[in-house]
């Protein structure tokens, strides 16, 4: 196992990798897989290789049509998977259909463990969710973790991943799938889900977490745009995707003037953002100390449950 420990990366997409392997997973009820427990000791060598020559790791991202974070992540965790541990991708975003030609669902990875010999199914998801306190007069006081724009819920999320998505190598048309790719042994299923949980500023009061959330998530916290202060902290630099995977760093002096005209066209458009706040350190980098996300006051919306 190699502990891969924070330091300055020249190419960003080297630090989303080297984040990604000692990147904590949100839950810890399940099959939950950790890359930081199997990576060989030699990664953090490779990671600064790469650093200082990424074509392999930029060519395989570039590959990548889609600007979403999601399918940014994917490309990540194939390169992990396949340069960092050797381990060969068997399947990748197989889709399950029945007999009817109905889609069932979707194998993320399916990989061969070197270590173990064992083949596994890999589900996998980056998810930044925000926690508020609620009351209700039939449910009374409880807590909803909401993704920044309110269209998804962790705990949604979590049970779709855990009881629909794990589960799909036990369907008979995914064992009838496997075996004509020849794939004839017991299918390990193993679910990562790293990201951050955001809590309201002090004094809300503070949402309870589920308790199969693992007590060692990254966090931050969130507040509202009428909750900003009025002259905005010159250390903040907003972040856009996919600087929100891992600590953000960089040579530059937080633009305040640029900070504040993406949050004035933010509010204005309702949309949320994800602010760092950076201190510069001895050898003159800036570095992310923590992260909130700021959101409309209107957030998350009457239409949620």
């Amino acid at each position: 196992m190699a502990a891969v420990k924070p330091r300055h990366w020249r190419t960003p997409a080297v630090r989303h990798l080297a984040w990604l392997c000692r990147a904590r997973n949100l839950v810890s009820r399940g099959p939950v897989f950790a890359p930081a427990e199997v990576l060989p000791r030699d990664t953090p060598a490779r990671l600064a290789l790469l650093d200082r020559s990424p074509a392999p790791l930029l060519n395989q991202l570039a590959s990548v049509k889609s600007r979403r974070l999601g399918h940014y992540f994917e490309a990540l965790y194939r390169f992990l998977l396949t340069d960092l541990l050797h381990w060969p991708v068997l399947m990748h975003n197989t889709a399950v259909r029945s007999a009817d030609g109905r889609t069932l669902g979707e194998l993320d990875f399916v990989v061969r463990n070197m270590a173990s010999g064992e083949v596994e199914h890999h589900e996998i998801a980056v998810k930044y969710y925000l926690g508020l306190a609620l009351s209700s007069p039939d449910d009374g006081p409880h807590s909803r973790w909401y993704g920044p724009n309110a269209r998804d819920r962790l705990d949604l999320k979590f049970h779709r991943m855990f009881d629909h998505q794990c589960r799909m190598t036990e369907r008979p048309e995914t064992l009838t799938m496997l075996r004509a790719a020849g794939i004839h042994e017991t299918v390990a299923p193993r679910l990562f889900m790293p990201g951050n949980l955001f809590y309201p500023v002090a004094p809300r009061t503070q949402p309870d977490l589920p308790e199969w959330v693992s007590k060692d998530h990254e966090r931050g916290q969130w507040l509202y745009f009428s909750e900003l202060p009025a002259a905005t902290p010159a250390s903040w630099t907003a972040l856009t995707k996919p600087d929100w995977l891992g600590p953000f760093q960089s040579r530059e002096i937080p633009d305040h003037g640029v900070t504040r005209e993406i949050l004035t066209a933010a509010e204005r458009n309702h949309r949320p953002v994800l602010l760092a706040r950076m201190e510069r350190g001895y050898d003159g980098y800036y570095r992310e100390v923590n992260r909130h996300f700021v959101v409309p006051d209107s957030w998350p919306g009457p239409s949620v449950n």
